[in-house]
């Protein structure tokens, strides 16, 4: 997993550490490390000064990040998960996070503190940035009838907050309306993955979408025919 910041940073994930290039030259930055087993998810927050990392010991890792990317200084950890960590999502204003686990749990953050957001209404009205979590109320309808909470690996949203990408077990690339809060939703469903779909990312803007498989280690891009959900 990798993750850029606005200002040209490019962070990525090592197993057990997480390493900072300058984007553009691909100079090394700088490198750290958090806890005693791997990192499994990284982003930064819009605003581009902090940047969040989850790990497989449960936790989340806050860190301040530098006006010039030259400095990354850890200023707090989230803890409430008791699972690993599998995905993120800053919010627009990068207040707040929201991140689900491995024992799919969906949990909301405080980034000012790492403190957990035991109320629920406190981020009902959140509007995020990126909406990666495989839960929550906006992807609820994608699962299937019958799917077991680890079916569908990977989701991702679009910019225009429209359209929805799933990747599944089955190698099957999935698209939807966005939100997707209701069961048995329509979809258009792509094939091209011979395993299971790791990952689905759109592009910054909206044109394609990329898909990563397992074992077939295959990269495959999808364009976007319309916003009638055709890939």
């Amino acid at each position: 997993p990798s993750s850029f910041s606005f200002s040209g940073l490019v962070i990525a994930l090592v197993c057990f550490r997480w390493v900072a290039f300058d984007a553009s030259s691909g100079t090394y930055v700088t490198s750290g490390s958090d806890g005693a087993e791997q990192l499994d998810c990284i982003k930064f927050s819009p605003d581009g000064r902090m940047m969040a990392v989850g790990s497989h010991d449960n936790h989340i890792y806050l860190y301040s990040v530098s006006e010039d990317c030259q400095t990354i200084q850890r200023v707090a950890k989230c803890s409430g998960h008791s699972s690993f960590v599998t995905h993120l999502d800053w919010s627009n204003d990068s207040f707040y996070l929201q991140s689900s686990s491995g024992d799919y749990e969906l949990l909301f953050w405080l980034a000012s503190t790492g403190k957990q957001i035991t109320k629920q209404e406190q981020a009902r009205d959140v509007t995020w940035q990126t909406f990666t979590c495989t839960l929550g109320f906006p992807v609820s309808g994608i699962w299937p009838e019958g799917a077991d909470g680890t079916d569908i690996n990977t989701v991702c949203r679009n910019a225009a907050m429209s359209l929805l990408a799933t990747g599944d077990d089955f190698g099957k690339v999935n698209l939807f309306r966005y939100p997707v809060p209701q069961a048995k939703s329509e979809h258009h469903t792509a094939l091209g993955h011979s395993s299971h779909v790791t990952s689905v990312r759109f592009l910054h803007d909206d044109s394609l979408l990329i898909s990563t498989g397992g074992k077939d280690t295959s990269i495959m891009q999808w364009v976007v025919m319309s916003p009638d959900s055709t890939v």
